[in-house]
């Protein structure tokens, strides 16, 4: 049962280790030492670096390891019409690190009238081999609202929310075309929120700044839906889901199962990535929700340690997620990127690529 449209039997979520040579550039960019021409330069030659490397280990899907990124979120929607980046008072809290302290701020009407990343995606489509998928990975439009709510978008701007909702979803809509326009066949949103709507700390967190846990879901699936209007039948869209991803520590816990059947069936998406790597994820039951035609790929494998996982476990959780839906379905990969920040995971560069030629084995193993 090979699959040869993404997602793919053995995937990845997107982002990569970065190189020494990257971090050591990016550096010197900040001492003032070398501009930001120089910085691009090294960028190029570590993205072909990494994408022989992905495709060496049997990957299809490959991405730029968002190694022109700082973080997987922040790059992209500071970028969009209407939003500034601000210092905050503080980073966001995981348990075990914060973050530096950086927000978003609305001080405009949200558009989308171009973007840095469409010409990231020309780099990379330029740059894989034929038979290659190049992957592009932007965060859901979910999150320009999920960190800072409504003390963070100007009142006078968008004096009712559902004003800047819409905003949002029409934006994403123009994104997600500019991007097929120039050869995207396969996007993913990074759209953790659902995933932290499980967690009641969470919804606790929501509830008390004003938001509705019960009704934001749906508020966030409708964003997506605008955004995915009009969708090409020939463009793969997936959505990832993860508890948080920062120096191998997170944010939130809790099972799908509040937001399966929304998750599944509300939004036109073709696959998800989501993350099922320890008991903070539950069990496999929400799958029972997922519809026939469409793909969950079981984050399995850990990007947060080093250790390489045991492949007859691997085996067996596969098959244990087959029992609610069909192993047809089900697909293998990281259960997130091994540097959402560029600060990256604790792990080694070689146990990264370890991992990822192992999925590669484990797929071929399984679905042929």
């Amino acid at each position: 049962m090979p699959n040869h449209k993404p997602p793919f039997r053995a995937d990845q979520v997107g982002s990569l280790l970065r190189s020494t040579a990257l971090h050591e550039a990016r550096d010197r960019k900040a001492r003032g030492e070398i501009d930001a021409a120089a910085l691009k330069t090294v960028e190029d030659a570590e993205i072909r670096k990494l994408i022989a490397k992905q495709e060496a280990v049997g990957l299809k899907g490959v991405t730029d390891g968002e190694y022109r990124r700082a973080y997987w979120h922040f790059d992209f929607l500071e970028e969009l019409d209407g939003v500034d980046a601000i210092a905050a008072d503080s980073g966001m809290n995981f348990k075990g690190g914060v973050t530096i302290p950086k927000a978003l701020r609305i001080t405009g009407k949200v558009g989308f009238s171009g973007h840095p990343m469409l010409e990231h995606f020309r780099f990379l489509r330029d740059n894989v081999q034929p038979g290659s998928t190049p992957k592009m990975t932007i965060p859901g439009p979910s999150m320009l609202h999920y960190r800072g709510g409504r003390k963070m978008i100007n009142m006078g701007i968008y004096p009712e929310m559902d004003a800047f909702y819409a905003d949002v979803g029409a934006a994403y809509n123009k994104a997600v075309h500019a991007f097929y326009d120039i050869g995207c066949r396969y996007l993913q949103l990074d759209d953790i929120s659902f995933a932290y709507l499980c967690d009641p700390a969470q919804r606790e967190m929501l509830r008390s700044r004003g938001d509705d846990p019960e009704h934001q879901p749906e508020i966030y699936a409708g964003m997506v839906r605008e955004a995915l209007k009009d969708k090409p039948a020939d463009l793969a869209v997936t959505m990832h889901l993860c508890r948080g991803n920062f120096l191998s520590t997170f944010i939130a816990s809790g099972g799908y199962e509040p937001i399966a059947d929304l998750l599944f069936n509300s939004m036109p998406v073709d696959g998800y990535f989501m993350e099922w790597d320890n008991d903070r994820s539950g069990g496999f039951e929400p799958l029972r929700f997922l519809p026939k035609g469409k793909h969950v790929v079981l984050g399995l494998v850990t990007s947060k340690t080093g250790v390489l996982e045991d492949r007859d476990a691997l085996l067996r959780r596969i098959e244990e997620a087959s029992k609610y839906i069909a192993l047809d379905q089900l697909c293998l990969s990281p259960q997130c990127g091994f540097a959402s920040t560029e600060e990256g995971n604790t792990l080694a560069e070689d146990e990264q690529w370890a991992k990822l030629s192992m999925i590669v084995e484990v797929a071929k193993e399984v679905w042929g």
